[in-house]
Order: structure tokens, then C-alpha cells, then sequence
């Protein structure tokens, strides 16, 4: 009995030894499906990370140039406003010059007017 005791130990053994094997079979290739993953899933944060990192840059580069095109904006809005401040100032120089154009150019017909008849006074016979 000691013999088949000994037999049923042995295959008892190579049983648990087998399913023991087959286990750490198992968890192996599980850990390495898990590392694979992680080492997958990694990488592809790792390339959002940098793209995301990429895009801040650009987001900030596009609003310094934003910025810096709205005060090219407000500098040329001034400078419309002095221009457009400086054209009307003109045009109310142009219309008081016409003004005074027209008064001279009054003064002027009135003048001729008057020397005509001083002269057509000063040709008629004197009595």
C-alpha cells in the first residue's frame, strides 16, 4: 500500500505541478497582453500630450497675432478718425474760402459796376 500511496502522491504532484504550469502559463501571457496595453496605451498619450502641446503653442502664437492685428486695428481706426477730422477741417476751410471768394468776387462786380458809371458820369458833357 505504501507502493500505490507513493503513485497516487506522485500523480497528485504531477496534477498540481501540470495545472500549477499551465497557471503561470496563463498569468504570463496575461501580464504580458497587460504590458502591451499599457505600454499601447502609453504611447498614445504620450502622442496626445505632444500634440496637445503643439496646439497650446499655436493657440498662443495665433492669439499674439490676433492681439497684435486688433492694435494695428485700433491704431488705424485713430488714424482714420484724425484723417477724417483733418478732411472736414478742410472742407469747412474750403467752404469759407468759397465764401469769401464769393464776397470778393461780389465786391469786385459792385466796384466794376461803379467804375463803369463813374466813367459813363465822367464822359458826358459838363453844362
Amino acid at each position: 500500500m505504501d507502493e500505490a500511496l507513493k503513485n497516487r502522491i506522485v500523480i497528485i504532484l504531477a496534477i498540481l505541478s501540470a495545472i500549477f504550469f499551465f497557471s503561470t502559463l496563463s498569468s504570463c501571457n496575461s501580464a504580458m497582453r497587460y504590458k502591451a496595453a499599457r505600454d499601447k496605451e502609453m504611447a498614445s498619450r504620450l502622442a496626445l500630450e505632444e500634440r496637445t502641446s503643439k496646439y497650446m503653442k499655436e493657440r498662443s502664437a495665433l492669439e499674439e497675432k490676433a492681439k497684435a492685428k486688433e492694435n494695428e486695428a485700433a491704431e488705424l481706426k485713430i488714424a482714420l478718425e484724425n484723417t477724417k477730422k483733418a478732411l472736414l477741417q478742410d472742407e469747412l476751410v474750403g467752404q469759407s474760402l468759397k465764401e469769401e471768394l464769393q464776397k470778393v468776387t461780389k465786391l469786385k462786380e459792385a466796384l466794376e459796376e461803379d467804375l463803369k458809371q463813374a466813367l459813363a458820369d465822367g464822359k458826358k458833357p459838363k453844362k
